[in-house]
């Protein structure tokens, strides 16, 4: 049965699917923002150190659980652990994917919605209509709830195609075309008078503007830029080959997903510099700010303004593909192998359930708004709990696992490929698994609690 098991066909493919799963609307919507209200280059140079010690280090400790056990996420934590409580992180990844995955849904339905508008022209108008148009559209009872349902059903019928005839071959489409779309934004973006402006805000740090709290928020954006805690990357480790060298492929990885991010940043901050937008608009920077910018930027030649929201939208839809794709094959390995179902079963499963989770956080935003869960609604309620409870327990777990519990052998035969490479730097490693990464994910955990 292990020998028929699917696996990634190519390096390329093992790079681009997983990186593919990182990279999403956090690198295209989340990082700028983030950037612009935490002081620019600053915050990237802090980003990339915390990249390097939490980012990789715990991408890795996945790895190991996933290529070792050459299973879902569920049974890899569980062949390892045997009896023991940390089998529980498994199916911990496996809820928490699925819950990500239905309210994530429904902002990736959103972008679908605004690129169908800025095709049709609709998003044009002064600031306040295009704050209002978002108000309306999002508390529509039925336009979202199809859209986030839509894109869902696109997830499916990529991930029933297989490992190697639907993930890999999907995202050897994908990331290449999101970067051709990155560099024709950038490009146009940086024609804008006065885009140096943004540039220099991009790539010019200013460490008086370097807080705690900022040092804690770039060690939060690498830990959810990678996807760390939601066993995507266990569960696409467990499709790599023998020859893959995993700390080799997590650094690549990290480096393609940080590339994608400070792209996104090149688009954003010249056209928000030449209109006068303040960088610092939050998370309404994309379906508020933006549409506007785009508008007030290319006004003097419309048909501009129209192809770069139209590319926008299109670059926002793919990147949240690539991260749908990952989230809905967790799911789907987990019930075509712990059910013995086939895997088009086990997609339906987790498509119709993850259905039911985006309908219900779609109308949150509208006819269940009075429906309040400690205070949020239910898109707020999911976004939170997964952002602030799950994921961090997830991964804060698994580095403990991998640290202290494994056999030691385990991490050596994975990190030198049973030899093959040598073993220089797993010492390091594992006072980075045990100790280091850990206290990071601890500290993300309490600043988003606000205790520090």
């Amino acid at each position: 049965m292990e020998s028929k098991r699917a696996s990634f066909g190519s390096r390329i493919g093992i790079i681009l699917a997983t990186a593919g799963s990182a990279v999403g609307l956090g690198n295209i919507w989340r990082f700028p923002y983030m950037t612009g209200m935490n002081g620019g280059a600053a915050f990237i140079l802090i980003y990339l150190f915390c990249v390097f010690l939490l980012g990789i280090p715990g991408m890795v400790a996945e790895f190991i659980v996933g290529r070792s056990s050459q299973s879902n996420a569920a049974r890899a934590y569980q062949r390892l652990a045997g009896r023991t409580p940390w089998r529980v992180i498994g199916y911990l990844g496996v809820l928490t994917s699925m819950i990500i995955l239905g309210f994530y849904a429904v902002i990736a339905g959103w972008c679908l919605q605004y690129l169908f508008a800025s095709l049709m022209g609709s998003l044009q108008g002064d600031a306040t209509y295009v704050a209002h148009y978002f108000e309306s559209f999002s508390a529509h009872p039925l336009k979202p709830t199809l859209w986030t349902i839509g894109f869902i059903l696109i997830t499916h019928f990529v991930v029933v195609r297989g490992v190697r005839n639907g993930i890999e071959r999907a995202s050897k489409l994908l990331m290449p075309t999101l970067l051709v779309l990155l560099v024709i934004l950038i490009v146009a973006s940086c024609m804008l008078p006065g885009a140096m402006d943004g540039i220099i805000f991009l790539f010019k740090p200013d460490f008086s503007k370097v807080t705690h709290s900022v040092m804690l928020e770039a060690l939060g954006q690498a830990f959810f830029s990678l996807s760390l805690g939601t066993a995507c990357l266990c569960t696409y480790a467990s499709y790599f080959g023998r020859d893959i060298h995993l700390m080799k492929s997590a650094c690549q990885i990290a480096l393609l997903d940080t590339l994608i991010a400070i792209l996104a940043g090149m688009v954003i901050f010249p056209a928000a510099f030449s209109v006068g937008v303040s960088p610092d608009s939050g998370p309404s920077l994309i379906f508020i700010t933006l549409p506007n910018v785009f508008q007030e930027a290319f006004g003097g030649v419309p048909v501009v303004g129209y192809v770069v929201s139209i590319l926008f939208y299109s670059l926002l839809a793919l990147a949240a593909l690539t991260s749908t794709i990952s989230m809905h094959e967790i799911g789907t390995a987990f019930f075509h192998e712990e059910l013995h179902v086939s895997r088009q079963r086990g997609a339906w499963v987790v498509t119709v359930a993850c259905c039911v989770i985006g309908v219900l956080c779609s109308l949150s935003n509208g006819v269940l708004s009075d429906l309040r869960l400690w205070g949020m609604n239910i898109l707020g309620f999911c976004d939170g709990l997964t952002a602030q409870v799950l994921l961090p327990l997830g991964s804060f777990l698994t580095c403990l696992f991998v640290g202290w519990y494994i056999p030691r052998r385990v991490v050596q035969e994975q990190l030198t490929n049973w030899g093959a490479h040598r073993g220089h730097l797993i010492d390091i490693y594992m006072v980075l698994v045990r100790f280091v990464c850990p206290a990071c994910i601890l500290a993300v955990f309490l600043h988003q609690l606000r205790v520090i």
